[in-house]
């Protein structure tokens, strides 16, 4: 039944929850209700209300409320003061503004406001690149990406001693690489000379920050290929190929050259070898057939006779063992002939005759008609016989 139906009890009781006549009228008051409120936390905190006072809170009320606000900046003051350093990180603690310590790994506490701290990852490895163009020693301008890997190895330089260190090593790294290409001819840098361009620039850039005392070592430095500006790409791309073609024909002529000259060396050291060796054979033979004649002469002034005759013997023997067969005519006035079957003999003796020398053939040429009249000049004294 409706509040206000007719009948009903709507005299004594309003939706509010109120009884007319008598009691509240109307909703909940917004002050009450904070009243009760701030008389519950003086409760709780040992104040009391004064009967019949309901414009404020008390004297203990106010205390109450500082103690709240008190103990509330106490947990925030704790909550921000307590902080952990992770196993790869420090903290630079500050205080009054004056360095006061280096804190390693994990959980501390510092004072703030009084306090201030600084944490870094101290084991990372950060990495920052670059890339512009830059002038080289032979006045050409080209492209030159890099790229720095670095890490923080005194946080309190690092902290301290330069306001944003990480801005400076940019400006170091660009001094360093302008430096190092600016005293690089365009070919080193385009082709073969980047490792030692790197090398450079990154001794030069450690030597920089360390005298900044930066609080930065460099791990790595990387340079990428350079590359001509746009506007000239088409031009360096000829000029680098022309510059391939070279290295290609003077490797080919190269190889052409390993395989010819060691040849000719050879073929030029043999007819060298072969030359000794036929001047030693000829000087040889010449002493030997020097001394031969020294000592033939020797004993032929002891005694000519037997030397001559030693001499057609040994001649004949030579001149005659190359025949297979032998004529020996008859005196003066006889016709026949006496016919050695010679050829059989020879046959049974050596298989091959050494070859005769070219002293001993002219000689032979010169004696053979002696010998020929001399063995005559002895038949005819045996068949006188």
């Amino acid at each position: 039944m409706a509040w206000n139906e007719p009948g009903g009890n709507s005299n004594d009781q309003d939706p509010w929850g109120g009884r007319r006549g008598g009691g509240r009228q109307g909703p909940p008051d917004l002050d009450e209700a904070l009243r009760k409120l701030q008389d519950n936390l003086n409760r709780l905190m040992g104040g009391r209300r004064r009967p019949g006072d309901d414009s404020g809170t008390g004297k203990g009320g106010g205390l109450g409320l500082v103690m709240i606000g008190f103990v509330v900046l106490a947990a925030l003051w704790l909550y921000s003061a307590v902080y952990v350093v992770d196993e790869q990180e420090q903290a630079v603690i500050l205080r009054f503004g004056k360095y006061h310590e280096t804190v390693g790994p994990g959980l501390n506490l510092y004072f703030p406001p009084i306090d201030r701290k600084f944490q870094e990852n101290v084991t990372r490895e950060r990495a920052y690149s670059k890339q512009g163009q830059m002038l080289t020693e032979d006045e050409n301008i080209i492209e030159v990406p890099l790229t720095v890997q670095y890490r923080v190895s005194n946080l309190q330089e690092f902290v301290l001693n330069v306001d944003q260190p990480e801005i400076s090593l940019q400006h170091a790294t660009d001094s360093a690489l302008r430096h190092v290409v600016g005293s690089t001819s365009m070919d080193q840098v385009l082709t073969e000379g980047r490792e030692q361009m790197a090398t450079d620039v990154k001794e030069r850039l450690q030597r920089f920050l360390d005298t900044y005392k930066t609080g930065i070592t460099v791990t790595q430095v990387n340079i990428q290929s350079a590359a001509a500006p746009r506007e000239v790409q088409e031009a360096f791309d000829d000029v680098i190929r022309a510059r391939e073609d070279e290295q290609r024909e003077k490797n080919q002529a190269e190889a052409y050259a390993n395989g010819v000259v060691p040849e000719a060396r050879g073929q030029a050291q043999r007819i060298l070898e072969d030359a000794n060796g036929y001047r030693e054979e000829v000087v040889s033979r010449a002493q030997g057939e020097a001394d031969r004649f020294t000592k033939l002469a020797t004993e032929y002034r002891k005694a000519p006779e037997v030397t001559r005759q030693r001499l057609y013997l040994e001649t004949m023997q030579d001149v005659l063992s190359s025949s297979s067969k032998v004529l020996v005519s008859g005196g003066e006035g006889q016709n026949n002939l006496l016919y050695l079957p010679l050829d059989k003999m020879v046959d049974g003796r050596a298989p091959a005759a050494t070859p005769v020398p070219p002293s001993v053939q002219s000689g032979a040429a010169e004696t053979l008609p002696r010998a020929n009249s001399d063995l005559q000049r002895d038949l005819r004294s045996r068949e006188s016989r």
